[in-house]
């Protein structure tokens, strides 16, 4: 029995699932836009105190929140924290997904969520998605999100990808992840794309973002009301409007 699913939008997608009665899918905590009035939702420590205590020390919420049907088929839609897009990962025994940070989305039940550590040091102090990565196993569908539109590649066995530090949202278990140093000292410091560069190797799948949640908050910052002693309720509103939105 497969997920009934169907993904809208175009830069501020949704997914909305069609839930059967004995189906179950759990997602990240606030990520619920809308549903039915038969589904039942419950907030979980799935995979035990540890792996939430895991979680929360990695920026992430200790509860996931399952939703199940009752009464017929009902509908559920999830949507994630900026705009960007949603993608289905179809998982299967040894094909497994390490994706960014704050990329999961929602599941299926039988998709185990868990963390991943970079094993690389150069991937874990300079790569923008930082020491913690999320791991998706099992057999079944899963969603993430991410800011900006997803460029996706098949690479070939020993074909190399070269993409800017924080641009990379998820890739294949088989795929090899470092970080390597941009050669030239005025490219470095001149050239405008910092100073290292993510390097991925295939064989395997590769998902790529248009824009990271950085530089959008970066873009964005300047238009932003500065709140100030003199600023009033406004800015300080904005102020905080903004930090909620973009200091994940």
């Amino acid at each position: 029995m497969s997920l009934e699913y169907k993904i809208t939008g175009d830069n501020l997608q949704l997914v909305t699932i069609q839930l059967k009665p004995g189906e179950k899918v759990y997602a990240e905590a606030g990520s619920m836009v809308y549903m039915s009035g038969n589904i039942n939702m419950e907030a979980k420590i799935r995979g035990g105190l540890l792996k939430g205590l895991g979680r929360k020390l990695a920026g992430e919420t200790i509860f996931l929140t399952e939703f199940t049907s009752a009464g017929g088929t009902g509908m559920i839609s999830f949507g994630g924290n900026a705009p960007g897009t949603i993608k289905a990962l179809e998982l299967q025994p040894g094909k497994e997904y390490l994706v960014q940070k704050d990329a999961f989305l929602v599941a299926e039940d039988s998709i185990e969520l868990s963390l991943a550590f970079q094993k690389r040091l150069g991937a874990i102090f300079f790569g923008g998605e930082g020491f913690i990565l999320e791991k998706l196993s099992g057999t079944g569908i899963a969603f993430i999100h991410a800011c900006g539109d997803f460029v996706e590649f098949n690479l070939e066995p020993n074909q190399i990808l070269k993409v800017d530090t924080g641009s990379v949202v998820g890739w294949e278990n088989t795929v090899t992840f470092d970080i390597e140093r941009v050669k030239g000292i005025k490219t470095m410091f001149f050239g405008g794309e910092g100073i290292f560069l993510t390097t991925l190797k295939g064989p395997g799948h590769v998902i790529l973002q248009s824009m990271n949640l950085g530089n959008l908050a970066t873009a964005l910052q300047p238009f932003m009301p500065q709140s100030s002693s003199t600023s009033g309720a406004t800015g300080g509103l904005a102020g905080t409007i903004f930090r909620e939105t973009f200091g994940r």
